[in-house]
């Protein structure tokens, strides 16, 4: 067994957070030595564009994906909303923890609701799938792009610069914040993977995979094999608004899931179901039921715009 097991992550609070989760948990099962290995990636050095602008998710995971081909670390840790649908040759998902609330959350100033704000009200989110679900609820709003990591996003909140924002509970939690929390959006769709960590590993690395093996669920594994179909048949990302939620009842599977254009005047929701055996093709069909919808010229649309 290796002397010391080095996972990759990100330097802030939340990322942090969940690769000391891991920590524990490995050396609390396993009794071996476990350091922090902390990367600075593309998308944390980059904070005033969109991340539709400068290449979506996959920024956040890029350099610590190249340290774990260069073998300078054993594992990475990610949030697995920010893990892009295609893995680089020679990596694989070893586990898929256990999901936490895949839900988006509302904190505002002055504890409204998302019905309650008064019209022209500044909401701040990083995310198109949120700012169209919002935007279909509330026309009258302003909706503003807000990145950063939890607590900066919080800090701007209290600062005045908006009104609300729109977090995922999953991080909220972690970070402490719960008690802010205004309103649980459960009608709105979460992003796929919203919740779950996704533990990183090289293909072939048996004794990674032996350590790790206990932290994988079976339901989130599965949904997170059928949400990420899903998106992976669409071939969407960060430039397109589009979300899906899979749950695991005993020995079915269903998924609810939408695409929609940057205004959300045309979206398109459906659902699919059936066994988990067939998680994967669940979501693709899912998929292509909206294309056929006309989410195809959608994507069209918006790929032509960028």
């Amino acid at each position: 067994m290796k002397k010391t097991i080095r996972i990759g992550t990100r330097k802030s609070k939340l990322a942090l957070w969940q690769a000391n989760f891991v920590k524990d948990f490995l050396e609390k099962t396993w009794g071996v030595k476990v350091d922090l290995v902390k990367i600075t990636t593309t998308g944390d050095k980059i904070l005033d564009a969109p991340l539709a602008k400068i290449g979506g998710k996959g920024l956040f995971v890029k350099e610590i994906e190249q340290a774990l081909l260069r073998e300078d670390i054993d594992l990475a840790v990610h949030s697995l909303k920010d893990v892009p649908m295609i893995l680089p040759e020679g990596l694989k998902l070893g586990a898929i923890t256990k999901r936490e609330s895949p839900y988006d959350v509302l904190i505002s100033r002055e504890g409204k609701k998302l019905l309650d704000l008064p019209s022209g009200a500044k909401v701040g989110t990083s995310s198109l799938r949120r700012q169209v679900q919002i935007k279909r609820r509330r026309r009258d709003l302003k909706v503003e792009i807000l990145r950063g990591n939890v607590d900066t996003r919080m800090r701007k909140l209290k600062e005045g610069l908006y009104d609300a924002i729109v977090l995922a509970q999953a991080g909220v939690r972690r970070m402490g914040y719960e008690n802010e929390v205004t309103e649980v959006l459960t009608d709105f769709i979460p992003a796929v993977g919203q919740g779950s960590l996704a533990i990183e590993i090289r293909e072939g690395d048996k004794e990674i995979e032996r350590l790790i093996e206990p932290l994988n669920h079976k339901e989130s594994f599965l949904s997170a094999v059928c949400e990420r179909a899903f998106l992976r048949r669409l071939e969407g990302g960060c430039q397109v608004p589009v979300g899906a939620f899979a749950r695991v009842q005993d020995s079915t599977i269903s998924i609810r899931g939408f695409i929609s254009d940057l205004e959300g005047t045309r979206f398109l929701e459906d659902q699919e179901r059936g066994s988990i055996e067939k998680a994967e093709e669940i979501g693709i069909k899912l998929a292509e039921k909206l294309l056929s919808m006309g989410g195809e010229d959608i994507l069209k649309e918006i790929y032509g715009q960028t």
